[in-house]
């Protein structure tokens, strides 16, 4: 018959067993949690090292010699409130979208899809939520205001450029930059939204473009993009081709509308 030191001696093996396991049990899965860490960074960050340029949005499928010349499909890049600003460019034309901030009243945007260089928190979260869309890409562009009151659409000089809303045209007024016109500024009021105007920039007008000129959204051509990058430097050079060449599109209040 066994004593009670010796029952108490068995007692305190067991304890130890049983702890022995369980620290085993915790390392293991320990080990499994860090594993399964290092394979959620690789997959949201492996491809941090590839090339800045954002990839054109895949609507439509077109040979390059072609896009300067094709009409868009329609493709919302960026709203503010009921208006909605579609991609003024062919797919196939597009080099990249930035958006970046302007202390001249233009109103705030809201980018649709996900922005590329977005830090690492914000993409670490965005991998494992889930959510969001994932397209079109845009960058946050830097060497100005932070914000997002101006898009900035890259395409190559040349290239045909559509209205990004529906509407009429208000002006058509000459871009002057360093004292030499560079292109135009078409002021477009927007049917969905008439208590704003919507301003493209760095475009050379279409001869039918006049004040008053009712226009289609993806579907009224304005005129043709202009080298803007060969007279100003631009901060969509970081992310795209061509200097950086883009048309930049603004939403601000239309004269005399109320605050």
């Amino acid at each position: 018959m066994a004593s009670p030191r010796s029952r108490q001696a068995a007692r305190l093996r067991d304890r130890r067993r049983r702890a022995q396991r369980r620290a085993r049990r915790l390392v293991v899965l320990s080990v499994l949690g860090v594993l399964g860490l290092v394979t959620l960074l690789f997959t949201a960050f492996g491809s941090s090292g590839s090339s800045n340029v954002a990839a054109p949005i895949a609507i439509e499928t077109v040979s390059s010699a072609d896009a300067a010349a094709v009409r868009p499909r329609p493709q919302v890049l960026a709203s503010i409130g009921n208006l909605r600003v579609q991609l003024p460019v062919a797919a196939g034309a597009l080099t990249a979208i930035g958006f970046h901030g302007s202390g001249d009243g233009s109103l705030s945007l809201q980018p649709v899809g996900r922005q590329a260089n977005e830090g690492l928190l914000a993409r670490l979260w965005r991998r494992i939520a889930g959510n969001g869309r994932q397209s079109p890409r845009w960058y946050q562009l830097e060497g100005g205001p932070a914000g997002t009151n101006v898009l900035d659409v890259g395409t190559a000089p040349g290239t045909d450029v559509y209205a990004p809303v529906k509407g009429s045209v208000i002006a058509v007024s000459d871009l002057v930059i360093g004292g030499k016109r560079v292109g135009s500024r078409i002021d477009l009021r927007p049917s969905e939204a008439p208590s704003v105007m919507v301003s493209v920039e760095n475009v050379r007008p279409d001869p039918a473009i006049v004040v008053g000129t009712p226009v289609l959204a993806a579907t009224s051509k304005l005129g043709t993009a202009v080298d803007i990058a060969s007279v100003e430097k631009q901060a969509l050079a970081a992310h795209a081709p061509e200097g950086g060449n883009n048309v930049s599109i603004a939403v601000y209040p239309s004269p005399g509308s109320l605050p």
